[in-house]
C-alpha cells in the first residue's frame, strides 16, 4: 500500500484506518497514537496529528468528531514527524506532495468519481475544490501560483458530517 492508497481510501470512505465522523477522542488516540497536540476552546477541541487534523464538539459527557482533515500540504516540509506511525506502518513512506490527477485515477479505481465544485462555492484561483459524490469528501487542489510550479498538487481532503450524511 502507498500514501496514494491512503488518500484514495479517505476520499472514498471518509475514514482513517476505520475511524471517522462521530468517533470519540479516545478511539482516535487508540488508532493513531498519543503523539498529537490538542487545542480546546470552549466546547470545541482540535486535535492535530500533523497530516491528520480532527475537530470535536462537546455534547454532554462525550466529544464526537465532526471534522476530519488530511493536510497533505504539510508534508512538503516534514514527511517523518507529520505522519502518525500507525499510518506509516499501514501505508509506508509518504511523499512530499501528491498530484490530483493521480488521486483522481486511484479514486476511480475504487469505483468512485470526482466532480468539480461549482464556481460559487468559494473556490479561488489559489485553490480548486472537488467532491467525491459517493462519500461527500471534498478535495482541495492548488491552483496556479506564478513561479511556484505546484499547480495540481493536493492541498487537503476534508470530511464533515454534512457531507458524510448527504453521501452516506
Amino acid at each position: 500500500m502507498s500514501d496514494l492508497d491512503f488518500y484514495a481510501h479517505v476520499a472514498t470512505r471518509g475514514d482513517v484506518l476505520g475511524v471517522g465522523i462521530g468517533a470519540q477522542p479516545a478511539e482516535w488516540e487508540s488508532t493513531l497514537g498519543a503523539d498529537f497536540l490538542d487545542t480546546e476552546d470552549g466546547g470545541l477541541l482540535r486535535r492535530d496529528y500533523g497530516l491528520v487534523e480532527l475537530s470535536f464538539q462537546e455534547q454532554g459527557a462525550s466529544w464526537p468528531c465532526f471534522g476530519v482533515s488530511v493536510q497533505v500540504h504539510r508534508l512538503r516540509w516534514d514527511t517523518e514527524s507529520s505522519v502518525p506511525a500507525a499510518l506509516r506502518g499501514a501505508y509506508g513512506a509518504f511523499a512530499r506532495s501528491t498530484r490530483f490527477e493521480n488521486l483522481a485515477v486511484a479514486i476511480a479505481g475504487l469505483g468512485c468519481s470526482v466532480q468539480p465544485e461549482p464556481d460559487d462555492c468559494g473556490t479561488t484561483g489559489d485553490l480548486y475544490r472537488y467532491r467525491v459524490p459517493e462519500s461527500g469528501v471534498r478535495i482541495f487542489v492548488r491552483g496556479d501560483e506564478p513561479g511556484r510550479g505546484r499547480a495540481g498538487e493536493v492541498w487537503r481532503l476534508s470530511v464533515s458530517p454534512a457531507w458524510w450524511h448527504a453521501a452516506g
